[in-house]
């Protein structure tokens, strides 16, 4: 089976998770509550974005990729509608490989459970969202 993946489907799934993040980490939705428990001093963190801006991109679209190469195979598998396959995948993979390993991660760290569940259901929302996208797009 060759696995098809529309790749501006994959695009603009990456273009969405920037959007999403813009606007879930402004100031006046998530992000002063998300630098108060994540104890970042905007005042004396004023270092290069360009870095974790060129990182997020590489990422987001490995992700997209991803969702869409996977979610290809389950609809080969399940043979719903192509959206119903994406989303159900998408969501599955954010619980299963996104939430758990944040879960188990802050945990070690010690990190406060409002910034985990802030930040795991901002990657739920991310996903979902190229979801979305790449199932009405479809392949």
């Amino acid at each position: 089976m060759e696995v098809q993946v529309n790749m501006w489907a994959v695009l603009l799934a990456t273009a969405s998770s920037m959007v999403v993040g813009s606007v879930w980490y402004a100031r006046s939705v998530f992000g002063n509550a998300w630098m108060k428990l994540a104890k970042i001093d905007p005042k004396k963190d004023k270092g290069n974005v360009v870095i974790p801006i060129i990182t997020t991109l590489i990422v987001s679209f490995l992700t997209a990729y991803v969702l869409a190469h996977v979610a290809y195979l389950s609809n080969a598998y399940f043979d719903h509608s192509f959206l119903q396959d994406t989303l159900s995948t998408a969501f599955w993979l954010w619980l299963g490989l996104v939430a758990a390993r944040f879960i188990t991660h802050d945990a070690f760290e010690g990190r406060p459970a409002k910034l985990t569940i802030l930040n795991i259901a901002h990657e739920l929302v991310t996903l979902l969202i190229m979801g979305l996208i790449i199932g009405l797009m479809k392949y």
